[in-house]
């Protein structure tokens, strides 16, 4: 990832402008808000969304392409859950006259005005400040990725207020500065080896996740993980080594498609996570994936969602295996969430009874969100 680090001569800065408005174009995950061909009367508003992830496949401290130590990790994506942003610019207000609806999420004012100053600069325009509210159902503290989802679409909203698009490597770096860490969401969904203190791409592994099913769960009742509580472990040149094995692994399984090679990997980092989250149900976790015929277990390395994976090309009827997996979770007191795929082209729900045939709301702008709940199908 490249930043700018001098100041774009006039000629060369105003051609990089028209580039970028050029490719502007309303999405899904850009916006489609006025920016900058707003009416005389209206202020220029843009919109953004960003998912969410189910936590992490793998995640350590790898060596860079310099050999240099990064932290480093590979989510689980899932589609559905998001953050939404709107973000109202108010030009000629300064920049910290800035309201957030819900008024707590500091890390997303942040990234509003870090994107402001971005993309004031890019327009040629002075920051201002303005209005952003978000809206979305992404539960937090369950290390789902909230307060990065969150943030990214706020930079993507605050951009399309300027009627621009920022490359992914841009929305990164913002997300950094805003958070100190960030997970990959800004980017498509082939899976990357992602440093989220650096917000840059140590290796893309594949060019997509092989088939799996996730039956997603919560540990610990679904209580909050505070990361800043956790004790920090020392990272010893074995603990490296063990790191870039399963980095090779990993990458092998994308390449060849084996979803059982990702069920080991991601149960092999679990196993190492608990090392500092100690979930008390993980044995159980291990043992019911193992009787119910699962390629393995992941979970969030900093919180507490987790996930049953299982290998829809494996021998045997799948449905039947997914029931007696969820019925064994819930039985010894892990609640079920969402049962989803990573297929491109499929289904992404497995339905399980009432509670995944009615959707969640989506918590409304002026309430916190609910901490403890995954939304389900």
């Amino acid at each position: 990832m490249t930043r700018d680090t001098h100041p774009t001569p006039p000629t060369a800065k105003a051609k990089a402008d028209a580039d970028t408005r050029a490719r502007a174009r309303p999405s899904a995950s850009t916006g489609t808000g006025t920016g900058a061909d707003a009416g005389p009367d209206a202020l220029p508003t843009g919109t953004g969304h960003a998912p969410c992830h189910h936590g992490e496949l793998l995640q350590g401290v790898f060596l860079d392409a310099d050999g240099r130590r990064c932290a480093g990790l590979v989510t689980l994506p899932m589609a559905g859950p998001g953050s939404r942003a709107e973000f109202v610019r108010r030009p000629g207000t300064p920049p910290e006259a800035l309201t957030v609806v819900p008024a707590d999420r500091g890390k997303a004012a942040r990234a509003v005005a870090f994107a402001a100053a971005e993309c004031a600069r890019r327009a040629g325009l002075p920051p201002s400040g303005g209005q952003l509210r978000l809206t979305g159902d992404v539960p937090v503290g369950l290390g789902m990725g909230s307060s990065t989802s969150d943030v990214i679409a706020t930079v993507r909203a605050v951009a399309d207020s300027y009627g621009l698009r920022l490359a992914p490597e841009t929305v990164a770096r913002l997300a950094v500065r805003a958070e100190r860490a960030s997970d990959p969401l800004m980017l498509d969904a082939r899976p990357v080896l992602f440093a989220q203190r650096e917000g840059r791409i140590l290796e893309v592994l594949g060019q997509a996740l092989p088939p799996l099913v996730v039956v997603g769960c919560v540990l610990g009742g679904g209580a909050p993980v505070d990361t800043l509580a956790l004790p920090v472990r020392e990272t010893t040149d074995a603990d490296i080594q063990e790191y870039e094995r399963l980095r090779t692994l990993l990458r092998r399984a994308m390449t060849t498609g084996d979803a059982r090679l990702v069920g080991h990997v991601a149960t092999a980092s679990a196993r190492r996570g608990q090392e500092v989250l100690k979930h008390r149900e993980f044995q159980t976790l291990i043992a019911i994936a193992r009787r119910s015929g699962a390629a393995g277990v992941q979970i969030a390395h900093s919180g507490a969602v987790a996930g049953v994976l299982f290998d829809p090309a494996a021998p045997g009827d799948l449905r039947s295996r997914l029931r007696v997996c969820r019925h064994a979770l819930n039985t010894h007191g892990i609640p079920t969430t969402r049962t989803f795929t990573t297929f491109t082209h499929a289904p992404e729900e497995f339905p399980d009874g009432r509670a995944h045939r009615r959707r969640d709301r989506p918590a409304r702008p002026d309430t916190p969100r609910r901490p403890a709940r995954l939304p389900a199908l």
